[in-house]
């Protein structure tokens, strides 16, 4: 026989029994709605290059002119005309300037006349000691006669040598009046006006000649890297059947390679030719002097100019390469992320070396079957699986170095 509840039993029952339907369905929901891990994230990853390089040093340097000359007057006067274009190029002994020459003519004419007395009282001395000598030989004259010309004779030879510096003097100083470039080189402007008294006290600076071509470049070695490249030139040399203590820097033909500010790479090819003698102890530096030809017109290379220089060491027949935009860098210094087995990712530290269009040589630390991740770095995470997709790196340095070449263009 059942029994009814009464009213004031029956409504909490119901809530209650709905309280527990209502949990059952909510355990029944969680079972669905377990945590499901992402998919990984997609990156783009490349195997290194490998290709033959060829190791350099680079530096900083300053071009320097081969001769540049101070062109000034020798000798006193007032400067009578001027004989070049400013900013021009002139030839070794080009009329440059005049100095009055009329003072020095007179000079000249006087020194002649000079000489001209000496040599006759020479001539005349020279007569009356032959006299002498045929007089005493016939015992109609004296020994002292002949010695008293020999002396004539002799004070007129010393007279003729000093009248003939005389000469010299006066035709040097009168050669002098004529201003002339000394080498082949670009001319300043003229620092006196014609018409200005010259070389009063002190030769006065009239011009600079400045030799363009060839064109110095001086820059200096560190002395680490002075070690390696001297112990990599010694090889080399040796290899060449060729003493390495006898041989000169010109004679070693190490090539140096130039490029100014506002230039690509490394266009001006040329030539080390001079190397000091001794390391500074104040900078632990050589300095050295590279040559280059310049011989275009205008000239490319102008004195003082800021350049950078490239010398390269040796050639390696196979090194690793990859992308620059590949490579990070923190605190423990640059790495690389490689996906590994199981594509999970792998942060590892590597030296890098020299940059090559874009590339950049990996000296340790990277095999060559490795995969880099060359795009999505920030996606992946070292210790976590990421969804690879292989690219070539050669093809992505220069689709990059295209895109920077014509940012730069735009700029």
């Amino acid at each position: 026989m059942h029994k009814t509840l009464s009213p004031r039993f029956a409504a909490p029952l119901a809530m209650i029994t709905g309280a527990f339907l209502a949990a059952g369905i909510l355990n029944g929901c969680s079972k669905g709605n377990e945590y499901v891990e992402p998919p990984p994230p997609p990156v783009k990853v490349a195997k290194p290059v490998e290709q033959p390089v060829t190791d350099y040093l680079e530096f900083t340097g300053t071009t320097d002119a081969v001769a540049s000359i101070e062109v000034r007057a020798r000798v006193r006067g007032f400067l009578d005309s001027m004989h070049f274009t400013p900013g021009t190029v002139v030839e070794e002994g080009d009329l440059l300037f005049v100095i009055e020459p009329q003072e020095y003519e007179a000079e000249l004419s006087a020194a002649e006349a000079e000489l001209a007395s000496a040599q006759a009282q020479k001539q005349r001395a020279e007569i009356e000691l032959q006299r002498a000598r045929k007089l005493l030989k016939e015992r109609a004259g004296s020994e002292a006669n002949v010695v008293n010309w020999t002396g004539e004779r002799d004070i007129a030879n010393a007279a003729i040598l000093r009248a003939e510096a005389k000469v010299q003097q006066a035709q040097l100083n009168l050669d002098y009046t004529r201003v002339i470039s000394p080498i082949r080189g670009r001319v300043s402007r003229n620092l006196v006006d014609p018409g200005n008294l010259v070389g009063e006290g002190e030769p006065t600076l009239l011009t600079t000649v400045t030799e363009y071509s060839p064109m110095y470049a001086y820059f200096n070695l560190n002395e680490r890297d002075l070690l390696l490249a001297m112990s990599l030139y010694r090889e080399k040399i040796r290899k060449k059947g060729i003493d390495p203590e006898s041989t000169t820097v010109e004679e070693a033909d190490i090539p140096l390679f130039l490029g100014l500010a506002d230039e690509e790479g490394f266009p001006h090819e040329g030539e080390l030719d001079y190397a000091d003698s001794s390391v500074d102890p104040d900078t632990g530096t050589l300095q050295l002097r590279g040559i280059f030809p310049n011989k275009k017109t205008p000239p490319e290379l102008l004195p003082g100019l800021f350049a950078r220089l490239r010398m390269p060491l040796r050639e390696r027949e196979s090194a690793i390469l990859v992308s620059e935009r590949a490579i990070g860098a923190d605190q423990s210094g640059q790495y690389l992320l490689i996906v590994g087995e199981g594509n999970v990712v792998e942060k590892r530290n590597v030296e890098t070396g020299q940059v090559i269009d874009g590339l950049m040589v990996i000296e340790e630390g990277l095999a060559p079957n490795d995969l880099i991740v060359v795009n999505g770095l920030q996606r992946a995470r070292p210790g976590g699986k990421v969804n690879p997709e292989t690219v070539d790196m050669a093809s992505l340095a220069t689709s990059a170095q295209r895109a920077e070449g014509e940012k730069a263009k735009a700029d």
